[in-house]
């Protein structure tokens, strides 16, 4: 590998045996004119996960692993962790999950640092897995079918256009499970604050509130969906909006009578969107007809819980947290 590195791209894995190898095929059948690295810090899975980092670490000298603590892990510190230690003058942020829909990829999510020194940070398209939940298909299509045409790059800034919450919300939208940062700027401007989760928010909101740029590059495209289990969404839910309040967004406690509305507003919508769905079977779409309304009402339970939970209680936290439940799964 030449020495002058120009991109490291940065995935933390913990129990990623499902997706991380076609994840890794994908990332390193990139093809670009410059030298990329690839670094992993893997939580000390016991999985197959590490077997799999070591086969692609046996096939290309360009990827780097090490292997860290639970306790020692943290959203936002482990990326700022991974800055320090790249070797490119971009971080290219990807999950375990985050799978590149295709070999220019890389080249579409590093190409709008070119358009000016005061663009800081790219964020990628997310489409949903094929068979994925229509609930996320439909959250996951809506928020990045918001943010600019399929065709091109968004450049996104603050003026006196934005008036009010809903314009900064889309402006300062972020999330680095595709994403790249300028590796200059995470160290000595704006780095990944050391929160417990939205991390990856908090730093879109910081970047934009302090004038710089971000663009959104939809043609770095990532196939990408949570899997979590219907017994899970709740507590997911729950981590996602408590993590909100915990960096200053104001999440208000919402009625029953307005849960009920949305549950009722968003089943319809996801049954027209299903039966319309030619990525599902029709056995999938049975299954999903049946099952997605019950997702619904578990993501609204965990919302409702999340702003009534005090964000200081760290007993209840634990408690309904997935990120806590899972960590005791595994390690028992």
């Amino acid at each position: 590998m030449n020495k002058s590195v120009k991109v490291t791209v940065f995935i933390p894995t913990w129990f990623g045996e499902q997706y991380l190898d076609e994840v890794l095929k994908a990332v390193f059948s990139q093809k670009v004119d410059f030298d990329y690295e690839v670094l992993i810090y893997d939580t000390s899975s016991t999985d197959s996960t590490p077997k799999i980092i070591q086969k692609y670490a046996n096939k290309h000298k360009n990827l780097r692993h090490k292997t860290i603590k639970k306790e020692d892990f943290g959203h936002g510190r482990t990326r700022n962790a991974a800055a320090h230690d790249a070797k490119g003058e971009i971080v290219v942020y990807l999950t375990q999950d985050a799978t590149p829909a295709h070999n220019r990829w890389l080249y579409e999510i590093v190409k709008p640092f070119e358009f000016g020194q005061d663009i800081v940070a790219v964020l990628g398209k997310q489409d949903p897995r094929p068979k994925a939940l229509p609930l996320l298909k439909s959250e996951i299509r809506g928020v990045f079918g918001n943010l600019g045409a399929d065709y091109g790059t968004t450049v996104y800034y603050l003026d006196d256009f934005v008036k009010n919450k809903g314009h900064n919300d889309v402006i300062s939208f972020y999330s680095d499970v595709n994403s790249a940062t300028r590796r200059d700027f995470l160290l000595h401007t704006i780095p990944y604050q050391d929160v417990p989760y939205a991390e990856d928010q908090l730093f879109g909101k910081e970047l934009i509130a302090a004038g710089y740029k971000k663009a959104y590059a939809a043609r770095a495209n990532v196939v990408h969906t949570n899997d979590v289990k219907l017994s899970e969404y709740r507590h997911r839910m729950f981590d996602e909006t408590l993590g909100l309040r915990k960096i200053g967004v104001k999440v208000g406690v919402p009625s029953r009578k307005a849960i009920l509305k949305m549950i009722i507003r968003g089943v319809a919508r996801d049954w027209r969107n299903t039966l319309r769905d030619r990525q599902y079977g029709w056995k999938r779409k049975l299954y999903w007809l049946f099952f997605n309304p019950f997702y619904h009402i578990e993501k609204w339970r965990g919302v409702r819980l999340a702003t009534l939970v005090d964000i200081d209680d760290n007993i209840n936290t634990n408690k309904y947290s997935l990120e806590s439940i899972r960590h005791k799964k595994k390690s028992t």
